[in-house]
């Protein structure tokens, strides 16, 4: 079983309009309801590539209810075992312009999680994570929720034996990267602030030096790079793949955590993340790839050592 943690869980709402004009009223086109956040998404991908997942959290109120829902039918290869809290689970809206195909976010912040919801999920995590071949930790953390809580969490699966994948920003990372993930994968802006630099090998670099066993960084169309203990190499898509960008990321890091799962070397992680990675491009919803282009792209993902 593959764990993945959604601390900040949500209802993804996305718009699709003929073109976006601030200032203007719009009619939508299409709509689009499902459970979301980074984490869900993943495992959402994991399970399309035939893997048993458990997905944890937290859920609350009317939305956390609709994200349940979403899960036991259009996801059931996904165990549910999120916590319940008294608050509500957050939206995030997306609005598609289908003309340049551009989307724009807005997400709200998420409920507040008190020290006994805090509590009662790290029961539920350290049952779940001395279990698991893999763990992903995902996302924006909810308000309440202490800032060192990848750190804690990184550190109760390393005690438990299983490796764990980072995906987080901001002071979240930093602490988080402390505790030594097996694995974090910032994109180029997230690597940025962590490290200072914009430069991304040597910024790469610093955040290993930081206690991650390996780091992967996002580099959008032109990829991924990743500096680890066997070396350092770049993938790239053979060519360049038109469509919505969201939720490639989240494809990537299925696609390293199913590959770590397996021990799959680094060159053909690095190839199965940035397949998934430009297939979910092509999808209209994130959290979804296409699975012909996947397929088409697996042999021709250009893996070059660094």
């Amino acid at each position: 079983m593959i764990l993945t943690v959604t601390l900040n869980a949500a209802l993804d709402v996305t718009y699709h309009v003929p073109r976006l004009h601030p200032h203007a009223s719009h009619r939508v086109t299409d709509v689009a309801e499902r459970p979301g956040g980074k984490g869900v998404n993943v495992a959402r991908v994991l399970a399309a590539l035939g893997h048993e997942v458990t997905a944890t959290g937290f859920l609350g109120g009317r939305t956390g209810a609709l994200v349940r829902e979403g899960l036991a039918s259009g996801t059931p290869a996904v165990t549910d075992a999120f916590v319940p809290c008294a608050g509500t689970t957050r939206r995030t809206l997306a609005v598609v312009d289908e003309t340049t195909g551009d989307t724009t976010q807005f997400n709200e912040a998420g409920p507040v999680v008190s020290a006994a919801e805090w509590a009662a999920f790290l029961e539920r995590y350290a049952e779940l994570a001395a279990t698991a071949r893999a763990v992903a930790l995902c996302g924006s953390l909810p308000p309440g929720v202490p800032v060192g809580a990848y750190a804690q969490l990184v550190r109760a699966a390393r005690a438990a034996g299983t490796p764990v994948l980072l995906d987080t920003s901001g002071e979240a990372l930093r602490r988080g990267v402390a505790a030594r993930p097996e694995l974090i994968k910032p994109n180029a802006a997230e690597l940025a602030e962590l490290t200072g630099s914009c430069d991304p090998l040597p910024a790469t670099r610093d955040a290993r030096r930081r206690g991650a066993h390996a780091v992967v960084t996002s580099l959008g169309p032109a990829g991924l790079l990743a500096v680890t203990p066997q070396g350092t190499w770049q993938a790239a898509p053979p060519y360049a793949v038109a469509g919505n960008p969201t939720g490639a990321g989240d494809s990537a890091v299925a696609g390293l955590l199913s590959a770590l799962a397996e021990d799959l070397d680094w060159p053909n992680r690095l190839t199965r993340a940035v397949a998934l990675s430009a297939a979910t491009v092509r999808s209209r919803t994130a959290g979804e790839f296409d699975p012909s282009t996947y397929e088409s792209l697996l042999p021709d993902v250009r893996v070059t050592v660094g």
